[in-house]
């Protein structure tokens, strides 16, 4: 299977939470016992459908074919006051940053963020009482007996968003995943064309005294992405978890200030929160540059925006990346 088909961050399901048993009208009847009493037994809940974190799923590429998920029954209850079964729960295991939303409102049920934690997204019917329960010293007998709650169901939808603490941003060809490759363990496809990256590529960067961050190189984004253009909304879903973004411009480019405002705009049009972001700009490919030039784009960037000139190739001014990125992502909430 290819790199492509192994990374899934979209599922629709079709899911339905267990109904619940019902509650059992019966009467004791045994050789000692001609006309006793009710012990009609409950009836037992049924089956919930449970998303728990795991820290070791990258993708929703198990659930592929995972199109309906039909929790448990609960049992009927029995005579002898006997509870029946709990339905069996079903437990999804999703990676970290995953949501869940129903399809038809698009609301969010769900956000999964922690390694092991676990929420009940759709809850099992309620099992109904026996007959056991509404005797009264008015009515010895009761005929009652309540029947199970109906589970819930529908289409949902399970997203995954990736976490990381710095996302790169920038055009196709601006060069993040060489730098994703020289600066983390990482091993993205590189190639001299556009959309080489059609996943999210995580990689964790090794910084001083053993401390490290993560790093994602997301889609190339183009302008209309916002549109849904190129890679649209699938890249800048992964982009909206990232606390840092570092956009990436190469050195070569016609006009950097205006690939940065272009870059800017799309992440304000998909959603203005995006601003409130941290951002640093790299100059990348700048091995080659000279101080004249490296005067002349500085003052074509915003100067209320940190940047530093690196090269991949030859690691130049990669340090000082690692240093501003950690500062930046570090510094003190105002």
């Amino acid at each position: 299977m290819s790199e492509r088909n192994n990374f899934i961050d979209y599922i629709r399901i079709f899911a339905r939470s267990g109904h619940g048993g019902a509650g059992v009208k019966h009467f004791m009847r045994n050789k000692l016992t001609a006309m006793g009493g009710p012990d009609g037994g409950d009836g037992g809940r049924g089956g919930h459908i449970i998303l728990r974190g795991n820290s070791n799923l990258w993708t929703l590429l198990h659930l592929r074919y995972f199109k309906n998920v039909l929790a448990e029954h609960g049992e009927n209850g029995s005579k002898n006051n006997c509870t029946g079964r709990d339905g069996k729960d079903i437990i999804i295991d999703v990676p970290l940053g995953t949501i869940a939303r129903d399809e038809e409102t698009g609301i969010q049920e769900a956000e999964i963020l922690a390694d092991g934690q676990e929420y009940i997204w759709m809850r099992g019917g309620r099992g109904g009482l026996g007959n056991s329960h509404f005797a009264t010293p008015t009515n010895q007998v009761p005929e009652h007996a309540q029947p199970g709650e109906p589970g819930v169901e529908g289409w949902k939808n399970i997203e995954l968003k990736v976490l990381a603490d710095v996302g790169l941003v920038g055009f196709p060809n601006a060069g993040k995943s060489t730098l994703l490759s020289v600066i983390t363990a990482a091993k993205p496809k590189i190639a001299n064309y556009a959309f080489t990256t059609l996943i999210p590529q995580l990689g964790m960067v090794e910084y001083r005294d053993a401390k490290s961050f993560c790093i994602a190189d997301l889609p190339g984004i183009i302008e209309g992405a916002a549109e849904g253009k190129g890679l649209g909304h699938r890249f800048l879903r992964h982009i909206e978890r990232n606390s840092v973004l570092l956009f990436l411009i190469p050195a070569d480019s016609a006009d950097h200030k205006k690939e940065f405002n272009i870059l800017q705009q799309e992440l304000k049009s998909y959603n203005d929160d995006m601003l409130q972001k941290d951002f640093v700009i790299a100059i990348s490919k700048s091995d080659m540059l000279d101080d004249e030039l490296k005067e002349a784009i500085s003052a074509e960037l915003p100067t209320n925006i940190p940047h530093v000139f690196i090269s991949s190739v030859t690691n130049k001014g990669l340090t000082e990346l690692k240093d501003l990125l950690w500062e930046t992502l570090n510094k003190p909430i105002q």
